[in-house]
């Protein structure tokens, strides 16, 4: 009977890493199938038809797959718009296939627009180090290759003393053991993504909490943060 059991837990969890693997896959052709259009170039104009509070301030992060992180920023009060594209590389165009493909060298990224009297740019990198994975340098998660890599982009001499003081306070009391291997870039044009890819996790929930649940996000973030 032991054995038995052994044999169906052996057989549930490998079902699991399979459907979990072919979810990842069958997202990443879900998302090229979808890619278009090229997208436009976004500096700090809102987007159209958007409304944004009087006194705002933009700032980009990296933090793998864009769907994920749009969606943890967009829980933070005071940030009033969140949306994906791509950034700091080095071609003055940018779509998912060029992209996931490397052939830009993008950052899969996000514009975060906020309210400074609000929320603070100390306190989103602070918000943002708590929903990725700092340690890791070949991606974040199930998500691998340059694309996916996690960077902090500074748009002024603020900004990076910001980000300096945020890292220094962390290689003082992290509760890991890993080097912090986040990148920090000078801020670059943002291209907007695809519209396929905006507000992912609100037009197909139940398929974006399978992929983000597949590719162990929120465990790996709370082995290394604890309990949010």
């Amino acid at each position: 009977m032991k054995n038995r059991t052994h044999v169906l837990s052996l057989s549930f969890a490998l079902f699991a890493f399979t459907a979990a693997l072919s979810f990842t896959q069958s997202s990443e052709t879900d998302k090229e199938s979808a890619d278009t259009t090229e997208p436009n170039t976004v500096i700090a104009d809102p987007i159209p038809g958007a409304t944004s509070p009087v006194y705002s301030a933009s700032a980009l992060f990296a933090g793998g797959c864009f769907w994920c992180i749009e969606a943890d920023f967009e829980k933070l009060n005071g940030v009033s718009d969140v949306v994906s594209g791509y950034t700091g590389g080095s071609k003055e165009t940018a779509s998912y296939k060029t992209v996931s493909r490397t052939e830009t060298g993008h950052f899969e990224a996000v514009k975060v627009d906020y309210d400074p009297s609000v929320v603070s740019y100390a306190e989103l990198v602070e918000y943002f180090w708590r929903h990725i994975d700092p340690t890791d340098a070949y991606g974040q998660f199930c998500d691998k290759g340059s694309s996916y890599k996690s960077a902090i982009f500074y748009s002024s001499q603020a900004e990076l003393d910001v980000i300096n003081a945020s890292i220094d306070a962390l290689n003082a009391d992290k509760p890991f053991v890993e080097d912090i291997v986040t990148e920090v870039l000078a801020a670059k044009p943002f291209y907007l993504a695809e519209e396929y890819h905006q507000d992912y996790y609100k037009k197909s929930p139940w398929k974006y909490k399978y992929y983000r649940n597949g590719c162990g996000r929120d465990q790996r973030v709370k082995q290394l943060w604890g309990a949010s």
